[in-house]
């Protein structure tokens, strides 16, 4: 079951789903995230259809770039829309099925963003790091009920996300972005063996280790510089 906002985009996943001859039918449900009542409909077409969830990738989410102060409100309200209040609204309305049933998971898509504090991305920043605090709060919640949860949480990935935030020229996604298939590969397999966290690369792995003993005026400086219009 496929959820986005472009249509063409969508016939084009489930056009490749189906030629790998694994006999995946893949239905496409057009929907934006933003508006409040999506999550609703989303769950209420499959319940009608009968389609049972037993894997929900909360994936949809965007950035903006530039001084909070200066950034169009409504974009920013919006995000706040897709990335935290999409995001919980359909975890509520799937999630009950999956415990009656004992089975389930739940992977949700984070970012190494939500570690930090992000001046130039702050609305996003503080969205990922709500992403994580609920993932993991969650994941203590399920335990014992045969469903997981679990946050993804790549670095800067090659996706068409620097393009919509207008942040390809900062610094840090000029620094280089990792590759989306790796990044989706290792969150799956995280997801699947009911990991809480998924955070590929070791290099990023040690880097999260290493904020713990950093100065927090050191991590604001540092990432004000990397996102930095």
């Amino acid at each position: 079951m496929l959820v986005a906002r472009r249509r063409d985009k969508l016939d084009q996943v489930a056009t490749e789903l189906s030629s790998m001859g694994t006999g995946i039918n893949a239905t496409i449900i057009v929907a934006d995230l933003a508006d409040p009542d999506a999550p609703a409909r989303i769950h209420d077409r499959l319940a009608q259809a009968g389609r049972n969830v037993d894997l929900l990738v909360n994936n949809a989410g965007f950035g903006t770039n530039g001084t909070f102060a200066e950034l169009p409100l409504q974009r920013e309200l919006e995000l706040v829309d897709v990335n935290i209040k999409a995001l919980v609204h359909l975890t509520r309305l799937f999630l009950p099925a999956m415990i009656a049933r004992g089975s389930g998971r739940v992977l949700n898509i984070a970012s190494t963003a939500g570690f930090v504090p992000g001046p130039y991305m702050a609305t996003y920043y503080a969205s990922k790091a709500f992403v994580i605090s609920f993932t993991e709060a969650l994941a203590r919640e399920l335990r014992g009920t045969g469903v997981t949860a679990t946050a993804a949480c790549p670095p800067a990935t090659a996706t068409e996300f620097a393009a919509v935030a207008a942040a390809e020229r900062s610094a840090l996604f000029r620094s280089g972005a990792a590759d989306p298939a790796a990044v989706a590969a290792y969150s799956y397999r995280a997801m699947a063996t009911g990991r809480t966290f998924a955070i590929p690369g070791m290099r990023n792995r040690l880097a999260i280790q290493g904020l713990r003993l950093s100065p927090r005026w050191t991590i604001r400086t540092v990432a004000a510089r990397l996102n930095q219009p």
